[in-house]
């Protein structure tokens, strides 16, 4: 019995690095039965193999880095494994997203493959750079400074008085519950077709998620530490500056992160309602009347990897500042 289970408990890691190299082979194999030619995978049939072999190995490849992360201590390691996971996934599903376009000969107006994107992402660089200077760099970013910060300024105003807190929060429901498309237009109206209305839509997008958020957290206090406070006779300053700010961090770190993903969802479908000839709603738009697919899917790219530098680096942000919270201290 104690002979059976040491077998298998030997041979079950052998299995899972065979169906790992299995997997690394079919992926290598995929690779040059294609040649990047539409339809190769018609003339091989061998492909509807080799695809589930490369998935069943990068899944147990990525079983056994998680693993792996759960035995070591050193943290730069842990750090090292916890970024390989997911980089490894991603690489699965880019390679399966190629495959797919390659071997059912998908049409580029339909699904462009991932290479045919990046194609075009290096080549109409200036471009996106362009339409990325003109979205992210003045209506996003100064959309979300206004809108963050104003909403912030005013959940500490409104703190002590629940008279401006009920009323406030119907109009925060209703202004949420408002679609893009129409405040957009207004806003073009109002200010123009330059940047300037994209950032007035974002402003009001990006409001009253930090006001809900930010007062939440003020209302998150412990009281023990309140209690603490009082005793030794903090003013309301010293109140707020010690124990509630510190406590309602947590909460407005989620609303500036949502913020940024949010600010730039709401520039880009302003552009669709009037915008100069530059910005990647503008860029998105153009391209689809066209069919130049390619190019739509470079500027989603533009956007998706702006929204996720920008959410990580408030993460990031986030770890350092809040290194006290419980919730901070479980992650790392």
């Amino acid at each position: 019995m104690t002979s059976a289970m040491t077998v298998n408990t030997q041979s079950a890691p052998v299995g899972r690095l065979v169906l790992i190299a299995a997997g690394a082979a079919a992926l290598l194999l995929s690779l040059w039965i294609t040649g990047g030619e539409p339809g190769a995978y018609n003339r091989q049939p061998i492909w509807l193999v080799l695809i589930p072999l490369m998935l069943l190995g990068g899944w147990f490849a990525m079983e056994q880095l998680t693993a792996l992360g759960d035995r070591l201590e050193s943290k730069a390691a842990v750090r090292a494994v916890n970024l390989a996971v997911p980089t490894l996934f991603a690489v699965l599903l880019l390679v399966l997203w190629q495959l797919i376009c390659t071997g059912f000969a998908v049409p580029s107006v339909l699904l462009p493959a991932p290479g045919t994107i990046g194609i075009t992402f290096f080549s109409e660089l200036e471009t996106l750079a362009k339409d990325f200077a003109q979205t992210w760099l003045k209506a996003v970013l100064a959309g979300w400074l206004i809108g963050c910060g104003s909403g912030f300024v005013v959940a500490l105003l409104i703190d002590r008085s629940p008279f401006l807190q009920k009323g406030l929060m119907p109009i925060g429901n209703i202004m949420s519950s408002i679609p893009i498309v129409g405040i957009a237009p207004i806003m073009v109206m109002w200010f123009g077709f330059d940047w300037q209305s994209k950032a007035a839509v974002v402003v009001i997008m990006t409001f009253f998620p930090m006001l809900v958020n930010t007062l939440a957290g003020l209302h998150a206090s412990d009281n023990l530490h309140l209690n603490l406070l009082h005793t030794y006779a903090g003013n309301r300053r010293q109140t707020l500056w010690y124990v509630q700010l510190p406590a309602a961090l947590p909460f407005i770190f989620n609303a500036l992160k949502i913020n940024s993903t949010l600010a730039l969802i709401g520039a880009i479908v302003a552009e669709f309602f009037g915008t100069p000839i530059v910005g990647m709603g503008f860029r998105i738009s153009t391209e689809v009347g066209r069919m130049n697919m390619d190019m739509v899917w470079a500027t989603i790219l533009v956007a998706a990897l702006a929204g996720s530098i920008s959410y990580g680096l408030l993460a990031l942000l986030e770890r350092k500042l809040t290194f006290w919270h419980p919730s901070t201290r479980a992650a790392g």
